[in-house]
């Protein structure tokens, strides 16, 4: 399943993990996704939401 918001279509970000010995690795930071029950297009469907997204109120959650 990917790591990516319904709603704002934003996904994780990449870049380096650097240690104090400047060691470069890899890394990527992912979106605090949430699993919501919201109402789309008249229809209630469970989404996965970014917290921004929720917070914001671009999501109408379901009753």
């Amino acid at each position: 399943m990917s790591k990516v918001c319904d709603i704002c279509g934003r996904g994780p970000q990449f870049g380096n993990k650097i240690s104090h010995a400047h060691n470069v690795t890899k890394r990527r930071w992912d979106l605090n996704l949430q699993s919501v029950r919201a109402v789309v297009k008249g229809a209630n469907k469970r989404i996965r939401a970014c917290t921004s997204c929720i917070r914001d109120g671009k999501v109408q959650k379901a009753a």
